[in-house]
């Protein structure tokens, strides 16, 4: 088995169901310095994002289509990204799809017009960690960063690789190579892998899952990870239905054994 690691003032507050526009509803200013990219095509939400943001002691980089915010990502390498859904020339599924296939595992906070839970679903399923519904009010934008920052900030150091049987996991580029093959994971099934990995031969609670892989909040049914296990086991294990690796721990959650 082998295993690697990577190396002052207050303006006035705003109401809590005001939403955003420009050169308004400034909060108090923080002390934080994370760079934030904004990817977001309509001028005046840019601007409101961007003051407010600003205020609050965050750097801010815009972008203003999906090709341009994959772009900007990479050469910028922010501590989170604000995703607008619809964007010209990519959408923001496509963009967190493809962010998150070049191993880019970068917080996305998503914002759509959207209010239908499939929408939703499709982008936390495709990597995005959280999502807020326009119009909204800064104070729920500014909870959400502070939060989705907040658990990035607790998770420990993350394993690279690791290898296992007949299989090399690669946890930057999310796939598996598996008796030579090469297999793709989706961003839910190698963080799945990577957490149970982690924490070899102990058991890891669905609840513990949900919590550090999607954020409780998010995705409140266990019955989520376990349609995930199926599809993980499908892609490591030589025998899916008796599985010699991912394995149940019955009435707790998952283990996983080399």
């Amino acid at each position: 088995m082998r295993a690697s690691t990577p190396g002052s003032g207050e303006a006035a507050a705003p109401g809590a169901n005001d939403t955003v526009h420009p050169k308004s509803h400034i909060i108090g200013r923080g002390s934080v310095m994370e760079k934030i990219l904004v990817v977001e095509d309509e001028p005046d939400m840019v601007m409101g994002l961007k003051d407010n943001l600003e205020y609050e002691g965050y750097t801010v980089v815009i972008a203003r289509d999906g090709i341009e915010g994959i772009q900007v990502a990479q050469a910028e390498l922010p501590d989170l990204i604000i995703l607008d859904l619809m964007l010209p020339k990519k959408d923001g599924y496509d963009v967190c799809r493809e962010l998150r296939a070049k191993g880019m595992d970068t917080p996305i906070i998503m914002l759509t017009a959207k209010s239908q839970e499939v929408d939703k679903v499709l982008g936390l399923e495709l990597g995005a960690d959280d999502y807020v519904t326009k119009p909204f009010s800064i104070r729920e934008v500014l909870a959400r960063i502070k939060a989705v920052l907040r658990r990035k900030g607790s998770r420990p150091q993350k394993l690279d690789s690791y290898d296992f049987a007949n299989v090399k996991v690669d946890f930057r580029k999310s796939h598996v190579i598996k008796g030579g093959q090469l297999i793709e994971l989706s961003h839910y099934e190698n963080e799945i892998l990577r957490l149970l990995i982690a924490n070899k031969d102990e058991p890891v609670s669905r609840n513990r899952l949900l919590d550090e892989v999607w954020g409780y909040d998010l995705f409140p049914t266990t019955r989520t990870i376990d349609n995930h296990i199926v599809k993980l086991r499908q892609k490591v294990e030589d025998d899916p239905r008796n599985p010699a690796h991912v394995v149940t721990v019955h009435g707790i959650g998952y283990k996983f054994v080399d």
